[in-house]
């Protein structure tokens, strides 16, 4: 069988509606109840909200985790098992529950507090560029004060974060076919976020991870382990360090992995491994149709 990869999406994959055709599968119910039961709402209401609603942190972020834990499980029920997993920054949490590191409802509080916190902070700024002169771009985030390279998706995307006016200051000296700035209350994946991690310390030394299953790669290393206490240093670091994307897709090329399976809403991270690795085959599984049997 081909070597095969799990990648789980993140916040900006989520779109109003999604999972509702999840709901008619016993396990989807059972996972759907437990999860209300931890946040004290249901998700599949809040999926059914609108945009702006959906996109606040606090809903998406417990969303889009129980949805791909959710599809993660049918795929193991199908027979299915990835030889890797990964995920796009709060995907990173989904591909840890894949993995065995913990289970759904410890995975579901970890996320809670997550984005709880993520919420909270504010003061900061993000914007997403693409088509850019890379050269130019690391250039000018070096010699700006107060702006790191948060996201780096693929050659022609990243996303940077900051204060705003050192974001501000990017966007008006490094040219690029298009720049976006984000609908975010802080500057995430940045040492911005120090504060909401040192809080959020707390929660991951009260969790007990197991050794993984199946090897992660994390988005600080960008590169895979099975080590419990590694992987979660890791999600630890990942709150104010750079998502690697694309040097993980370029490490799950060298690892010989055939396959992407995108388990979760939305083409985001089959998009980007087919500009990074166009050899490699690319999977769909985010609605109960790419499942049927």
């Amino acid at each position: 069988m081909a070597r095969t990869v799990w990648v789980f999406p993140g916040q900006g994959s989520q779109a109003t509606g999604m999972g509702i055709d999840l709901q008619d599968w016993p396990e989807a119910q059972q996972r759907f109840a437990e999860a209300e039961a931890i946040l004290g709402w249901s998700v599949l209401e809040r999926c059914q909200a609108d945009a702006e609603t959906l996109s606040q942190t606090v809903n998406t972020q417990p969303c889009l985790y129980v949805l791909e834990a959710i599809l993660s499980d049918r795929l193991r029920n199908l027979g299915e098992q990835p030889d890797y997993v990964a995920g796009h920054s709060l995907g990173e949490y989904s591909a840890l529950y894949a993995a065995g590191v913990f289970d759904f409802a410890t995975g579901l509080r970890l996320v809670q507090k997550r984005a709880e916190l993520m919420q909270a902070a504010s003061g900061g700024k993000m914007a997403a560029l693409i088509g850019f002169d890379a050269e130019a771009l690391t250039e000018a985030i070096a010699a700006t004060e107060g702006v790191v390279l948060a996201n780096d998706n693929s050659a022609a995307q990243v996303v940077i974060s900051g204060t705003p006016e050192a974001v501000d200051a990017i966007l008006t000296n490094v040219k690029s076919k298009r720049a976006v700035p984000l609908t975010v209350s802080g500057a995430f994946h940045s040492p911005f976020m120090a504060e909401a991690a040192a809080t959020f310390a707390a929660s991951l030394e009260a969790v007990d991870f197991q050794e993984a299953q199946v090897p992660v790669l994390s988005n600080v290393s960008a590169s895979p382990s099975t080590a419990a206490a590694e992987l979660k240093q890791n999600l630890l670091q990942q709150m104010t360090g750079s998502v690697r994307w694309r040097e993980t897709c370029l490490a799950i090329e060298s690892l010989g992995v055939e396959q992407l399976v995108e388990v979760g809403p939305g083409k985001v991270l089959t998009g980007l491994m087919k500009r990074t690795c166009p050899a490699i085959g690319l999977r769909n599984v985010g609605t109960a149709a790419d499942l049927a049997v």
